[in-house]
């Protein structure tokens, strides 16, 4: 028997003062059967750190052609596409051929590193990418947070995400690479 995803709901209420964004967006999450808290809580994080009104997620693990969220025009082209973990780089060529925008979150700690300088050198070419780590243990303690049924409230100033549920708030500050 297959193993189905598992579905997470959260109100994410989000003041961004670097963009002057203040909203409050209902987000549902299938976490699928391979993918770790970790995973799923950055994808918030990512939505939070991007937010828009057309921003969305996409299937993510299960579509290799799609990132984990985009954000399209009224005329179905793609304005940001953001992706997780450390893809390789044809898959980000072709995210930047694709896309006006294209935001990376590297997030597995040394793993992050060590892809960083196998590829930092290819990457520099892609003017439409940036790049940024988020620290293996802030992501840790984000995952702690997550249940089935959230309420969260994002704070994002100076480049900082403060991701805060009931009396636990989390600091996320992604290092830019590119």
């Amino acid at each position: 028997m297959a193993l189905t995803a598992t579905i997470y709901k959260a109100t994410l209420t989000l003041s961004d003062m670097d963009r002057g964004y203040y909203a409050t967006h209902p987000l549902t999450l299938a976490q699928h059967p391979s993918e770790t808290l970790e995973r799923m809580m950055l994808r918030i994080a990512a939505f939070a750190l991007n937010a828009s009104e057309t921003l969305a997620f996409t299937r993510g693990l299960c579509a290799d052609d799609e990132p984990e969220l985009w954000q399209k025009n009224y005329a179905d082209e793609i304005e940001l596409w953001v992706d997780l973990g450390e893809p390789d780089e044809k898959r980000l060529k072709k995210a930047c051929s694709r896309s006006e925008r294209v935001v990376l979150y590297s997030y597995g700690g040394r793993a992050s590193e060590v892809w960083w300088g196998q590829n930092e050198g290819k990457l520099a070419r892609l003017d439409k990418l940036e790049v940024f780590r988020i620290d293996f243990d802030a992501l840790q303690s984000l995952a702690a947070l997550a249940t089935r049924s959230m309420q969260l409230t994002a704070t994002i100033q100076d480049g900082q995400l403060w991701l805060s549920y009931g009396d636990q708030t989390i600091l996320l500050e992604p290092m830019r690479l590119k």
